[in-house]
């Protein structure tokens, strides 16, 4: 039966035309090596979207599709089906009617869940489709156990006597070896069960709403937590001022931080692993008259390995880009403020470069993601290890690619251009407003004009524009003085979307985020304007001449696209 059942989701797929017979026989491959089903398969491979698979298992079936986002389930039905059971077979009940309970499910073929139910419920079941995160959002805002209520939690805070049990579960390490000093009070409150599993909590509530960092911020009355989403701070809760250093010091602990410093900065990282998926977590304590604050930055690493097409970025710049990083040797800088994308950018080059015949080196203040086959240097002021002393270590190690995490100073920018030079290629970053920008600032580093116009390949500056909530997504009317600020003239009939506020979106109007790219490709004219030491406006002038797009003209097509919004683009960009 099994088995039959296999062969007709090949049959359904291979009739699609979605995907090439070779992408299949790839994909029942991997089944075979590493077991799994095929439509997850297909779509971790990015050979399929999960939209696609839902529509196409619908027409195959002749089943319906349901958007989860815009239905509201009644609480009492979905009762019927324990969450265990529902998050065993990614399946949630959507509605009964008399003896039939409708159940939404991401795979309707699997006859063990649908039996499984069916015992369980003694409803008979009709299944029907939806996407696999759809059903595990759905999951998570329908079956919150009254136990992880944090009010619930806080309020166990006020009664709780000494304990050292942990009431929930996630598997935490260390990446430094943990200290153990005897500050008996800090040490004992941050073991009893309400302090673990509000820290818990807080963090896995922050990764089920995407959050990029975590703000534990004290006041002088309560310990404020803040989560980034997309891009921008959201309150979630506040914890008891009187449990702020029980909090702080299980922090530090997961950190494996010194626990009697609370008067210099500090930083660590820990690693977790939450439903079966590692996250790591760059931690920075900041002293402050109140107390610690402490922010933790999530690193999503299945965002390396995405590629460079899945960031967001318009075909036209993402090929400029691709081209430059083709090349054997020379610089390629990635410019932006803090929070930019930039290193998931070079991180995701690195790992398309990421070959058995190629040595990568990589030097980095701190180390943000670990990567497999790449060499990768952490930079230690303390012992003399700089971004340059490690540089040219590096470079005596016969390095085909290096990675520097920022280029700060005149020496570090020195080297390594000469480094572009001698045969290897060379990817940092710059904090310039602009693409042309960056030509002018390793000058005014020191650096001669005639070196920069040598080594430097292309110079890519890059935002982050936040993407319109697809759930509550509609038309609404840019007026003309806003299109006039951004010096832009669009046909008639074009139609900008934004996002009215949803559930899903947490009512921002936006779900997730895309990167925008302004791409310099330095022909030979360049070389001789930065040699004869044109400043970055004529530089500019000429790319643009010659065909470049502006950070603001690629924001502003993703806006015509109906991606972003045009609030976005005035946000992101700069007058130009």
């Amino acid at each position: 039966m099994v088995s039959g059942l296999k062969e007709k989701i090949i049959d359904i797929i291979k009739n699609s035309n979605l995907i090439t017979e070779q992408q299949l026989n790839k994909a029942i491959e991997i089944q075979k090596a590493k077991g799994g089903k095929l439509g997850n398969i297909l779509l971790q491979e990015g050979y399929i979207k999960e939209k696609e698979l839902a529509l196409l298992l619908s027409s195959s079936l002749n089943l319906p599709v349901l958007n989860l986002y815009r239905f509201k389930i009644d609480p009492k039905v979905v009762k019927l089906i324990p969450e265990k059971l529902a998050k065993q077979y990614h399946l949630i009940p959507v509605s009964k009617m008399g003896n039939t309970l409708t159940v939404c499910m991401s795979d309707p073929l699997n006859i063990f869940a649908i039996d499984d139910i069916k015992t369980l419920t003694h409803y008979d079941i009709d299944p029907i489709i939806s996407t696999d995160k759809e059903i595990l959002d759905a999951i998570h805002t329908y079956y919150e156990a009254e136990t992880s209520k944090l009010s619930d939690i806080l309020k166990d805070m006020e009664d709780t006597k000494d304990g050292a049990q942990e009431a929930e579960s996630i598997e935490v390490s260390s990446m430094e070896e943990e200290s153990t000093v005897d500050i008996e009070e800090a040490m004992k409150m941050s073991n009893i069960p309400p302090i673990v599993r509000v820290v818990n909590l807080m963090i896995t509530e922050a990764l089920e709403k995407r959050a990029s960092d975590i703000h534990v911020e004290p006041a002088e009355d309560e310990l404020r937590i803040r989560y980034r989403v997309d891009g921008a701070l959201h309150e979630a809760f506040t914890v008891p001022k009187k449990d702020q250093n029980a909090v702080l010091t299980r922090l530090k602990i997961m950190s494996g931080l010194d626990i009697t410093e609370w008067r210099l900065p500090q930083d660590g990282r820990f690693k977790i692993r939450l439903r079966d998926k590692e996250v790591d977590f760059r931690v920075s304590i900041l002293p402050l008259s109140h107390g610690g604050k402490v922010v933790l930055r999530a690193l999503d690493k299945s965002s390396l390995s995405v590629g460079l097409a899945s960031l967001g970025y318009l075909p036209e710049p993402l090929k400029l880009f691709e081209q430059a990083i083709s090349k054997p040797y020379g610089m390629i800088l990635v410019t932006g403020p803090t929070g930019s994308g930039k290193s998931t950018t070079l991180y995701s080059i690195i790992n398309k470069l990421n070959t058995p015949d190629k040595n990568i080196v990589t030097i980095e203040d701190p180390v943000e993601y670990q990567v497999e086959g790449v060499t990768q240097v952490q930079v230690n002021p303390e012992i003399e290890l700089t971004f340059a002393s490690g540089l040219r270590s590096i470079l005596r190690q016969s390095p085909d690619i290096v990675l520097i995490g920022e280029i700060r100073d005149f020496e570090t920018a020195d080297i390594a251009i000469k480094a572009s030079l001698t045969g290897q290629l060379l990817l940092s970053t710059l904090h310039t407003n602009d693409a042309c920008g960056a030509i002018t600032r390793l000058i005014d580093m020191g650096v001669e004009p005639f070196l920069v116009a040598s080594s430097v390949v292309a110079v890519a500056a890059q935002r982050l524009c936040r993407r319109i909530c697809q759930a509550c997504k509609e038309p609404y009317e840019v007026t003309q003085a806003v299109l006039d600020r951004l010096g832009v003239r669009v046909s008639k009939g074009t139609t900008f979307y934004h996002g009215k506020g949803c559930k899903k979106c947490n009512n921002s109007g936006y779900y997730g985020r895309m990167g925008t790219l302004e791409v310099l490709l330095i022909d030979e004219q360049m070389r001789e304007m930065i040699t004869k030491m044109r400043s970055s406006n004529e530089i500019k002038d000429y790319a643009i001449k010659n065909g470049m797009k502006t950070l603001r003209d690629n924001a502003f097509t993703k806006a015509v696209m109906g991606n972003t919004t045009i609030e976005e683009v005035l946000r992101i960009t700069t007058e130009e």
